[in-house]
């Protein structure tokens, strides 16, 4: 398991950008569970974000790809909308404990 921040760190409906070895991920908090991705969009293979951990649309219900405005769903990584729908984010396993959340590496 990789420490990835305290839990205080990620407010609810928010987003926030990691860096581990080579990988870059972002993690997500909705209805209190957090989601993780690896920071890389499926159809150009760019990172999704359009300032430090800002990866989400204005509505904050979806993460969007700064570069296309490609959508996809929080819960599940699929794009639902833009030129990889159907495709999805690489999804990682988190974990969330006493002590904050951590990365299944």
């Amino acid at each position: 398991m990789q420490f990835l921040c305290a839990s205080a760190l990620l407010a609810e409906g928010q987003s926030r950008g990691f860096s581990l070895a080579d990988t870059k991920l972002l993690a997500v908090r909705r209805d209190g569970r957090v989601y993780a991705y690896q920071n890389r969009c499926p159809h150009r293979g760019v990172p999704l974000e359009w300032q430090p951990d800002q990866f989400l649309d204005h509505s904050h219900s979806l993460i969007q790809c700064a570069t296309h405005g490609a959508l996809f769903l929080i819960e599940s990584g699929e794009c639902v909308a833009g030129p990889c729908a159907g495709q999805s984010l690489k999804a990682l396993a988190c974990r969330e404990d006493a002590e904050g959340i951590w990365l299944r590496v």
